[in-house]
């Protein structure tokens, strides 16, 4: 059998066949589990086999790349955290009466209607447009369109529209 036939062959083989192969090849187990890895890795070893390994120059030339390398061989100690006496603390800030399926205060909810780009704002206690304040949701976008619509579905607010 060709070596390119047994390197055809390795791409039909499960991952333990191939973990098994490794062990015949290299002469040691390993903990490899990736397919594509154990493959290529096996494949080269057959091919150093049959057609020769690296010149013994170009090992040499490796070794000197390797020593000129600036490579890490401790892991760098932690650094202290610094000790000024004060701690960050974060809290949920909760609005009791607050409607989830309206944005938080500070919000703006922006809309395409007739051609223009609309701009509300959400506020503590209702909303803004135009530079008038509004007391719902519902009478500012009463306000916009003239007549009354539901305001989820004009803002685009429903459960559907979020999670899409």
């Amino acid at each position: 059998m060709t070596i390119d036939d047994q390197i055809d062959r390795l791409r039909g083989l499960t991952v333990g066949q191939l973990q098994a192969k490794h062990l015949d090849v290299f002469g040691e187990a390993t903990n490899g589990h990736n397919k594509a890895w154990l493959a290529k890795r096996i494949a080269w070893r057959l091919q150093a086999k049959t057609e020769g390994d690296l010149s013994e120059r170009a090992r040499q030339r490796a070794e000197e790349l390797a020593n000129d390398a600036d490579l890490r061989v401790t892991i760098p100690k932690a650094k202290p955290a610094p000790t000024t006496g004060e701690r960050t603390k974060s809290a949920a800030v909760r609005f009791e009466d607050h409607d989830d399926r309206l944005p938080m205060p500070g919000t703006i909810l922006s809309r395409e209607y007739k051609g223009r780009t609309l701009h509300v704002r959400v506020l503590a206690d209702g909303f803004e447009w135009d530079g008038q304040a509004y007391p719902s949701l519902s009478a500012a976008a009463k306000a916009i369109t003239g007549s009354h619509v539901n305001e989820f579905h004009f803002f685009r607010l429903t459960r559907k529209a979020v999670t899409a």
